[in-house]
This record gives structure tokens, sequence and C-alpha cells, in this order.
């Protein structure tokens, strides 16, 4: 068995990466293989043909690559619909090159494709679950910034109540 499956049998269970279900998990593994192997060499050491990196190091991966704002904002954008690099670089506010240089690396990590129709080149999402796990951080900062401003009404609150009579 290999270290991805091992690491599943022992209590990563197939919702952590493929959904409540569990379906996907082997396309999910097989993209990763293929597209964070490829060129980044984060799934393979030394060559051989055997996975030996833990599924949590390849998360923490996964998430290194999505840890820069103009890549979070090209997925954005990417979750709506395809577009071409001219269309992204007003939304994304970066210099051509360095919009090109954070493309390559989506695209290394299997995350968006490209295709050509004459001289421009559109991209667009590898798979709908990059625009879930994007809706799903939303969702989990809306729900962390919420009970933060709470706790600072309630800390304004108490420091009203404690102030003396003027």
């Amino acid at each position: 068995m290999n270290r991805v499956n091992g690491v599943l049998a022992r209590g990563f269970g197939r919702a952590d990466f493929a959904g409540e279900d569990g379906r996907h998990v082997d396309e999910w593994v097989d993209a990763m293989h293929q597209g964070l192997a490829g060129s980044a060499g984060l799934l393979f050491r030394g060559g051989d043909s055997t996975m030996s990196t833990p599924l949590y190091q390849l998360k923490a991966e996964f998430f290194k690559t999505l840890g820069h704002p103009a890549r979070i904002r090209v997925l954005e954008l990417l979750s709506e619909r395809e577009h071409a690099v001219a269309e992204m670089l007003p939304e994304v506010g970066i210099e051509p090159a360095h919009l090109s240089q954070q493309l390559a690396v989506l695209r290394r990590a299997n995350l968006v494709v490209t295709r050509k129709e004459g001289s421009t080149v559109y991209y667009s999402l590898t798979s709908p679950y990059v625009a879930e796990l994007l809706r799903v951080a939303r969702a989990i900062l809306s729900g962390v910034l919420t009970g933060q401003a709470e706790l600072l009404a309630d800390l304004r609150a108490a420091q009203q109540e404690a102030k003396p009579p003027s």
C-alpha cells in the first residue's frame, strides 16, 4: 500500500479532501500526482515511483501554493468563468510579468488549464472543487470575523459600563 493510501487508512478520512461522501478521492490523488509532482517535485522524492510524502505534507504544500493574494484573486476570477490574461490584469492589479509567474505556479499545481484561441490565451479551473474551496474559505472567514465583531461589541459595552459617571 502506498503512503497516501496508508495515511487514508490510518484516519485521514476520505472526506478530508473529497467531500463528505468520499467521491473523487482517486481523481484528486491523480491530479495531485500529475500536477504537483510534475515540476514542483512535491509528491516524489528521489525519483522513485512510490508516493513517499504523507498526506498532511501534501496538504501543506497545496495550501502554500494558494498562499499568495494574486493567486487567490486569479482563482476567484476563474471561479466565475474562464478569463483571458488581458481580462485578468486590471482585476488582479499586478504587472503582466508577475501575473504570468503566478499563473505558471497555478498551472504547475494543476489548478488551472489554458486554451489558446488565435493569439489569446484563456485560463480556466481544472476542477469545480477549487471554487468550492474558495467558497468554504469565505464562509470560515465570515464566521471568524463575525465572532470577532461580537467580541469587540461586548468589550465596548463592558468598557462603557465601567466608566465612572461624569
